[in-house]
């Protein structure tokens, strides 16, 4: 069954399929990040946030904001479902100005592990954009 993009049921779902992939486990090991996701342009015209959060190689994907943020990704809803669809790459988003980062810019260079096994790790949720 598939989850709507950006629901409190797609945040649990994606949760669940991180924590649960060896490839993803392995990848955020020793690892911890708080980043915030902020998505303007959505289809409903407004804005959805949501964070993901990374400790002791446990994943935790909500909708809503995170106080102590260490870094904040801003991206439109097209790149959004494009970067998850894994039809466009993070960084080539980056590079076009199509994501927008602040922050601590060296704790995503960090995760750039724990990004690639995301993919591979979300591939069997099926979600409706």
């Amino acid at each position: 069954m598939a989850v709507k993009f950006l629901s409190e049921e797609w945040a649990t779902t994606m949760t669940d399929a991180l924590n649960s992939s060896e490839d993803f486990q392995k990848a955020a090991a020793g690892q911890s990040a708080k980043l915030q996701q902020v998505v303007t342009d959505t289809p409903d015209g407004g804005e959805a946030k949501y964070y993901f959060e990374l400790d002791g190689g446990k994943a935790q994907v909500a909708v809503g904001e995170l106080a102590d943020a260490e870094a904040t990704i801003s991206q439109n809803y097209e790149t959004a479902v494009a970067i998850t669809k894994s039809e466009l790459n993070a960084q080539n988003a980056f590079m076009q100005g199509k994501l927008k980062i602040s922050g601590n810019m060296m704790k995503l260079m960090q995760l750039q592990g724990v990004f690639n096994a995301m993919p591979k790790a979300a591939s069997d949720v099926e979600v409706e954009y």
